[in-house]
């Protein structure tokens, strides 16, 4: 079953469109977006990359949504949710992550898309919990979380296994929301 598409005051998260594949493009380019990220995507990657996460959503209940800024932008960025499974003590699990083009920072659609999110994966997918990380210089991510009432213990914080060790991104901070329903 596809994820179906979710809407806010101000914001569609929809399945993705051919017309967005240029602008993400442009977004995982742009050193501001990426400058917590091993590096910039060339435009191959990041096509490949929108392909791993167009199949996600077609194939799940969940995925990174293509989120647009209803009378506003065709394309902001994505927010949404990933099953991860990745060596660590807290996988798997199902991570909520966000990227959106640097021109949109600033107007609360993270916090926006994310909000609806949250709600989609406890009230309607039922999940007893979601994860957020960071590597730990990434302030606007994590303001970000504790924004969306997350919560971190230093203890739980963890080197990510996909940079290489020594990896100056590799020190990262796990925040958790559990679902009060369940």
């Amino acid at each position: 079953m596809p994820a179906p598409s979710l809407t806010t005051k101000r914001l569609l998260l929809r399945q993705w469109k051919e017309s967005d594949l240029s602008l993400f493009a442009k977004m995982n380019a742009d050193k501001h977006v990426m400058e917590y990220f091993p590096s910039t995507l060339s435009q191959n990657e990041s096509n490949c990359l929108a392909e791993k996460i167009q199949k996600e959503l077609r194939e799940k209940e969940y995925g990174l949504w293509a989120v647009e800024a209803i009378d506003a932008a065709p394309f902001v960025g994505c927010v949404g949710l990933h099953y991860q499974d990745f060596p660590a003590a807290f996988t798997p699990c199902i991570e909520i992550g966000w990227r959106l083009a640097h021109e949109h920072w600033g107007k609360g659609y993270a916090f926006e898309a994310a909000s609806k999110i949250i709600k989609y994966a406890f009230q309607t997918l039922r999940l007893c919990e979601l994860v957020s990380f960071t590597t730990v210089e990434n302030q606007r991510s994590r303001k970000l979380m504790e924004r969306l009432e997350m919560t971190r213990k230093p203890e739980d914080d963890f080197e990510y296994p996909k940079l290489p060790k020594g990896h100056p991104l590799r020190p990262h901070v796990l925040y958790r929301l559990k679902n009060q329903e369940t």
